[in-house]
C-alpha cells in the first residue's frame, strides 16, 4: 500500500493488488470408494531398532547410548537399508565394534556399538527390522490419477509411539479369516491372511492422515461417489464399507453424531455403529477397520480411523477431503 501527500495535506491512497498463492488440489469430484481389506508393507528408511538383549551381562544398546526407535543409516561409513546388508557388513568387517550413524528426532548422530562373543559368534545385542507389515482397509482410489489412500491415520512404532519414516512400500491382496470381537477397554481385530506377492499399489507416504501411493492394478470405476465437502455432511444415517469375511465388501449402517468443522483435522466425524449384523459379528469397531469409507447418500464423506476404547460401538473418522489433499502433497 502506497501513501502520497498532495496539496492541503490531502491524502491519496493507492492500493495494489496482492496476489496470494493458493494451493489448488486436483483430486476428482468423484472417486472410487474402497472397503477392501489390504495387506500393507512399509520398508523403513534405514534399519529400525525395536529392542535389545543382554550378552554375557552386557547390553550393547545401552552402552552405545542407543534406544528403541532409533534408525541406523550407516555402519562403518556404509549406507544400510536392509538387515541383510547389516549382517553382511558385520560378517566381513573382522572387527569387535561398529561405527554407527543413526537418526533420532530427525537428527543424525554417531556412536560406537561394541560386539560381544556368545558361543563363538559375535552379536550386536540389538533387535532390528527393515520392514513392517499389517492389515488395513482401502479408503479410495482416484480414477483420474490412480492415487489411493488407506487407513486414515499413520503407522507408528509400537515401542516409541512415533510415526515411522519409510522409504517405500506396497499394498497387496488380503483375506479375512475371522474376527476377534471388541469389548469394553479391549478393541478386537480382523484376522487375515496376507498375499504379499499379489501387489496392487506402491506406497509413497506414511502420514498422520493415512498411507498414500499409486494404485497399479486394474480399477473398477463403474461405481463412483461424489466427494463431500464438510457442509455436505449431515447428522444422521450413513454407512461404512468394510470386509468381515473373505474378500467381500459389505455395507453396514452407522449414525453420524457430530461433525467437527474447525479445530481437529484428524477426528472430524463422530459416529456410532447401528447395524445389528455388524454388532453381532464384531461388537463394534475392531482393528483392521481403519480406512473403511464412510458413505452418506451419493457422497463419500470420510474414513473410519479411531475406536472409543471404553465404548467400541462408537468411533471417529477423518474427512475424505483431508485424505485427498494429503495424497496430493
Amino acid at each position: 500500500m502506497f501513501f502520497k501527500f498532495l496539496k492541503k495535506q490531502t491524502l491519496t491512497i493507492l492500493l495494489t493488488l496482492l496476489i496470494i498463492p493458493q494451493t489448488i488440489f486436483a483430486y476428482s469430484d468423484e472417486i472410487i470408494a474402497g472397503g477392501d481389506t489390504v495387506g500393507i508393507k512399509l520398508n523403513t528408511d534405514g534399519i529400525l531398532i525395536v529392542g535389545s538383549y543382554e550378552i554375557n551381562g552386557h547390553n550393547p544398546l545401552i552402552e552405545a547410548g542407543l534406544k528403541s526407535g532409533d534408525v541406523i543409516s550407516q555402519i562403518n561409513n556404509n549406507d544400510v537399508q536392509t538387515v541383510e546388508k547389516m549382517v553382511e557388513i558385520i560378517n566381513s568387517c573382522n572387527c569387535k565394534s561398529l561405527n554407527i550413524s543413526y537418526i533420532r528426532d530427525e537428527k543424525t548422530k554417531n556412536t560406537t556399538l561394541d560386539l560381544y562373543e556368545d558361543n563363538g559368534v559375535l552379536k550386536t545385542g540389538l533387535y532390528v527390522k527393515d520392514s513392517i507389515s499389517g492389515v488395513g482397509t482401502l479408503t479410495f482410489i482416484d480414477p483420474n490419477t490412480n492415487l489411493f489412500g488407506v487407513l486414515g491415520h499413520e503407522i507408528v512404532d509400537t515401542n516409541t509411539g512415533e510415526i515411522i519414516d519409510i522409504k517405500d512400500g506396497t499394498i497387496f491382496d488380503s483375506k479375512i479369516t475371522g474376527i476377534t470381537r471388541s469389548s469394553k477397554g479391549n478393541p478386537g481385530e480382523k484376522n487375515a491372511v496376507l498375499y504379499s506377492d499379489k501387489v496392487n499399489g506402491e506406497i509413497y507416504e506414511n502420514t498422520n492422515k493415512g498411507i498414500f501411493g499409486k494404485y497399479t492394478s486394474e480399477i473398477d470405476s463403474s461405481k463412483l461417489y461424489k466427494v463431500a465437502n464438510i457442509d455436505d455432511i449431515k447428522i444422521g444415517d450413513a454407512k461404512i464399507l468394510t470386509v468381515l469375511n473373505g474378500t467381500e465388501v459389505g455395507e453396514f449402517s452407522i449414525k453420524i453424531l457430530s461433525v467437527n468443522k474447525t479445530s481437529n483435522k484428524l477426528k472430524n466425524i463422530e459416529f456410532e455403529i447401528t447395524d445389528k449384523n455388524l454388532l453381532d459379528k464384531t461388537n463394534g469397531i475392531v482393528q483392521g477397520m481403519s480406512g473403511s469409507p464412510i458413505i452418506q447418500g451419493d457422497y463419500i464423506i470420510g474414513a473410519v480411523t479411531h475406536v472409543v476404547v471404553e465404548d467400541p460401538h462408537r468411533g471417529y473418522g477423518i474427512l475424505i477431503t483431508n485424505m485427498l489433499e494429503e495424497a496430493e502433497n
